[in-house]
């Protein structure tokens, strides 16, 4: 990890910029050039400006999947529509960084590509003790990088380095099976059935290779993804994200609601440190098209 932290910082989180002070000094800087929202739209744009296949999904695609995983895709409604090329979503809910942490509410905004090199874009606004903080999720290639910034200018965390390409391989796998089943035909997702509600898959990106188990219900539906291979702290940790609820969104049935949870040894425990819920999702959303979603809804993050 690489870490600064200015002197504005410094003045914002110890001198108190909080509150109405900090939301107004927010959105004065926030659609600044440099500022992450500002980057995290400027890489979005050109992430979805790749061409799509358009081809229609079968049901002979899901030939070869363990049975309990090829319900789930089934499920979702993936069948008989165009193959996912990517989404942007939108959710809202509470993270920490610790156990016994504060938590902190946050707005967010995800874009996801599929291909030969999936890449990942997620945007946060987070509260901090009443101090707004910017944090930028990126992953292109064969770079991944995350950024905080207190509001929306200083940087306060600045992590990239093969441990984080690690385990943002680990998100993006997650972020296919939770939010995007159909996606899980491509042969970058390799698989071993368990039983008839557990499946096991091996995902390599680049030259990244990660695993996981998920866990489906009754119903078809993916209910928890545990993987051994992300890292906190720079110590490998259990890591998984249970799934609360589900929900019809246009022509998909997918989750609503989720959690993410560390398992670390005692004294810590296994912890949750993010709830969040599922506000939209769109599927194969071109570069207009996301630009103006985001100009209709300029105020909410």
């Amino acid at each position: 990890m690489n870490g600064t932290r200015g002197p504005l910082a410094v003045t914002a989180l110890g001198l108190g910029v909080v509150g109405p002070v900090g939301w107004m000094i927010h959105r004065r800087l926030a659609n600044g050039s440099h500022s992450s929202r500002s980057e995290f739209e400027r890489r979005a744009v050109a992430e979805l400006s790749h061409p799509r296949s358009g081809r229609v999904a079968t049901d002979a695609d899901l030939g070869g999947l363990p049975e309990p995983v090829a319900r789930y895709i089934r499920r979702s409604g993936a069948i008989g529509r165009p193959e996912i090329a990517n989404y942007h979503a939108r959710m809202h809910g509470r993270i920490r960084s610790g156990a016994d942490a504060t938590w902190m509410t946050f707005t967010g905004e995800q874009v996801n590509t599929f291909g030969a090199a999936p890449s990942r874009l997620f945007f946060i606004v987070a509260a901090m003790k009443g101090v707004p903080i910017d944090v930028f999720h990126s992953f292109i290639g064969a770079d991944a990088t995350m950024q905080a910034k207190a509001l929306a200018v200083v940087t306060i965390v600045d992590q990239k380095g093969p441990e984080m390409v690690q385990s943002e391989t680990v998100t993006i796998l997650n972020d296919a099976c939770v939010m995007a089943p159909f996606a899980l035909i491509d042969p970058a997702f390799v698989w071993a059935p368990i039983d008839d509600r557990a499946a096991q898959v091996t995902f390599t990106r680049l030259d990244v290779t990660v695993s996981a188990t998920l866990h489906f219900d009754d119903a078809d539906q993916l209910i928890d993804f545990v993987s051994e291979d992300r890292r906190r702290d720079s110590t490998p940790q259990r890591w998984s994200t249970p799934i609360g609820r589900y929900r019809s969104l246009g022509d998909h049935w997918v989750m609503s609601y989720g959690e993410g949870r560390w398992h670390a040894p005692a004294p810590e425990g296994e912890f949750t440190y993010l709830e969040f819920e599922l506000d939209d999702i769109s599927y194969n959303v071109g570069p207009e098209a996301f630009l103006a979603s985001r100009r209709r809804r300029s105020g909410s993050l």
